[in-house]
């Protein structure tokens, strides 16, 4: 099946929404002007890798059978850089899954946040949804830190920001992210533009 360009935009503004992350504001012009992407410090063609570079490295690991009866993993690509969060019961699947992503094509860096231990429930999961979107909201209600600028990930409490920021913006996203409920320990994964 072949896709026209409204689809592709279409797919990739709802994968953007599905993964959680602060989706890029998009404006659709006539057939000839495409879509220009307003607010994120990423080029389009490291949006496209970052979100295949999160397709092919899930592809991977869902590959190994061990890994995917065993262990909840979540990828996160922001510029090429991925952060590997979740739960793994041995160190030895936790090491498996990072070097399986570092041979992912275009993977600049991998962030190995993987703890040792059983899943994570449902429950927790949930949590980590509504932290994520507290802080996602605490972000937007801070004058000098553009949200969509900040990529937020929550692992049982534990949040990770990710982006291209001053030195400025990380200061006053984990300010405020420390401001939200439930919050059990920022971490910073920024890459700074100043």
């Amino acid at each position: 099946m072949r896709l026209t360009g409204t689809v592709r935009l279409c797919v990739l503004l709802l994968s953007s929404l599905l993964s959680g992350c602060a989706a890029p504001l998009l404006f659709v012009g006539g057939a000839a002007t495409g879509a220009v992407i307003v607010d994120d410090r990423r080029n389009t063609s490291t949006l496209a890798y970052d979100k295949t570079i999160e397709f092919n490295a899930s592809r991977s690991l869902d590959g190994d059978a061990e890994l995917r009866a065993e262990t909840h993993l979540s990828v996160t690509s922001f510029n090429a850089i991925v952060l590997l969060s979740g739960e793994a019961p041995t160190t030895a699947l936790r090491y498996r899954a990072e070097t399986k992503v570092r041979d992912v094509p275009r993977v600049r860096r991998v962030y190995n946040e993987i703890t040792v231990g059983f899943p994570s429930s449902m429950l927790t999961r949930s949590s980590d949804t509504l932290i994520t979107t507290l802080v996602k909201g605490a972000l937007s209600g801070n004058h000098y830190v553009d949200a969509n600028h900040v990529k937020v990930v929550t692992e049982s409490g534990v949040v990770f920001l990710m982006g291209l920021v001053t030195h400025t913006e990380a200061e006053q996203s984990a300010e405020a992210t420390r401001t939200v409920s439930g919050v059990v320990k920022v971490v910073r994964l920024f890459e700074f533009i100043d």
